[in-house]
């Protein structure tokens, strides 16, 4: 007996999980499902008008009770929300312990997201610096963040950065580098006759930012026949350095492309009828 009512408590639980997780089952309520993420994906989407209008001051005079009101009702659903992920996050084996499997979901990187989502309005009622608390209040975009959990568009940039993360820490890596020693060649270059904009290695590294990354604001520019040479042969290699990211994110994200499609047409052949070669519904 008590072995039936713990089967459909689990049951019950992987349900929630794959309802409120937004996991991709064959076996999961389709409909539900749909209707779920919806009414999260456009609260989300009006959290951000919201936090967008609310900036504007003759806006927020006159409907700053309702984005007050709006802003409590949609905490309380993600609340609701993600107290329902750690509840029912034990349905899943990695997370199957009651107690330290709830602490591991806790700290995956869509748990703190969700966390960070609801946590300046609670925030508020602490007895915190209020100025703390007003910038705290911009945070609240991180909601837009939760889209990744039901956009498969954004899941599939998730996926490519989690698959070329090594790629893209080395690439990183060379830039930090090539930022450093930039800055550096440009301060010993341009130090004695702009020690107003050059005037140490750190503020330099300004210049060597916005010239590498090929912005080029041109509030700081050398004036030596030097840091002219120096200046040039940075921007060119900016331009290619910047170009690899590029370069690796757009083959990874065919590759994750390919992959979907090759799953896809996998799952069709799965539901043909052998005899008559038409999907099964």
């Amino acid at each position: 007996m008590e072995n039936n009512k713990s089967n459909q408590k689990t049951t019950v639980k992987q349900k929630i999980w794959e309802l409120v997780e937004a996991t991709d089952h064959e076996d999961k309520p389709k409909k539900d499902l749909d209707y779920f993420d919806w009414f999260i994906l456009i609260l989300i989407l009006l959290n951000a008008v919201a936090v967008i209008l609310e900036t504007v001051k003759s806006i927020d005079q006159r409907f700053g009770d309702y984005f007050l009101a709006f802003e409590i009702f949609s905490v309380i659903i993600f609340t609701i929300e993600y107290v329902t992920r750690i509840w029912a996050c034990t349905s899943q084996p990695e997370y199957s312990h009651p107690v330290w499997g709830r602490i591991k979901f806790i700290f995956t990187p869509m748990a703190i997201i969700d966390l960070l989502a609801i946590l300046p309005f609670y925030l508020a009622f602490t007895t915190l610096d209020l100025r703390f608390i007003r910038t705290l209040r911009i945070f609240r975009l991180l909601r837009l963040m939760k889209l990744m959990r039901y956009s498969s568009s954004i899941s599939l940039f998730g996926k490519v950065l989690k698959n070329r993360k090594e790629e893209l820490i080395v690439t990183a890596s060379i830039v930090f580098v090539l930022m450093v020693l930039s800055a550096s060649f440009m301060y010993f270059a341009e130090h004695q006759a702009q020690p107003e904009a050059f005037p140490d290695i750190p503020t330099s590294m300004w210049w060597s930012i916005v010239t590498l990354t090929t912005v080029g604001y041109g509030d700081v520019f050398p004036i030596t026949t030097l840091g002219r040479i120096f200046a040039a042969v940075i921007a060119v290699l900016g331009i290619g350095m910047f170009a690899l990211p590029t370069g690796i994110l757009g083959a990874s994200f065919v590759e994750e492309l390919e992959k979907q499609r090759l799953e896809l047409n996998a799952k069709k052949e799965k539901k043909k009828c052998k005899h008559c070669g038409e999907l099964i519904e």
